[in-house]
């Protein structure tokens, strides 16, 4: 199977299994609030940025606020998201440009984006899927593994997030791209978990390179 038609399988089963590819990340339809969130999301859950945010968007609830903040107050309310440190001063410092060059608007391309400090290729693209509705690949850990697993990327090992991203973006449809990486994620958390894959129950096991590799070398 070409691997343009083993991604448009991939995506047909899975949008049939989770009709709603929501991002887990509770931003509210806030571009900005999506940004924070996705740098608060760097080793650490959503589930737990989801617990913090709430309360640091009370205290700075728009690009405004964050920009007049002391990085260590911010870090207050971030601590338990780990790299409080660095993170807090990101989030003074993306808010602080977005403010003083983009006139408080989130950028809407990938080369401003990725002007603002602690936003990478990942959390650029996740800005640019969900809010701008732009054909757009989130390598995260879900993304990488699973693809690599299913033989979309690669020769079935993980790639780094750039070549992840190239590869994906030249297999799926630009209208897909977004939505598949949410729902590999929610995949990945309930069927195809990195220490313990419940195969017998996956729907996409006759088409898994993994899968089908383990059983022609029995």
């Amino acid at each position: 199977m070409k691997k343009t038609e083993l991604a448009a399988t991939v995506v047909s089963r899975l949008k049939e299994k989770y009709p709603s590819a929501e991002c887990a990340l509770r931003y509210e339809g806030d571009p900005w609030r999506l940004l924070v969130m996705g740098r608060l999301s760097a080793q650490c859950t959503d589930a737990r940025v989801n617990l913090v945010c709430p309360a640091l968007f009370a205290a700075y609830p728009d690009a405004y606020a964050m920009a007049k903040a002391d990085p260590a107050d911010v870090g207050r309310y971030i601590f338990s998201c780990g790299l409080y440190n660095s993170k807090a001063k990101d989030l003074v410092g993306m808010s602080e440009r977005i403010v003083s060059v983009f006139g408080g608007r989130v950028p809407d391309n990938m080369e401003d984006l990725l002007t603002l400090p602690g936003v990478g290729r990942k959390i650029a693209n996740l800005i640019l899927g969900d809010i701008f509705n732009k054909p757009a690949i989130v390598a995260d850990t879900h993304c990488i593994r699973i693809s690599a697993k299913l033989g979309l990327c690669g020769d079935g090992k993980p790639l780094s997030p750039e070549k992840t991203e190239k590869e994906l973006s030249a297999v799926v449809e630009p209208s897909e791209q977004a939505d598949l990486c949410h729902r590999l994620v929610m995949f990945g958390r309930d069927v195809c978990s990195a220490r313990s894959p419940r195969c017998g129950e996956c729907i996409l096991s006759d088409v898994c390179r993994n899968r089908l590799d383990t059983d022609t070398n029995r």
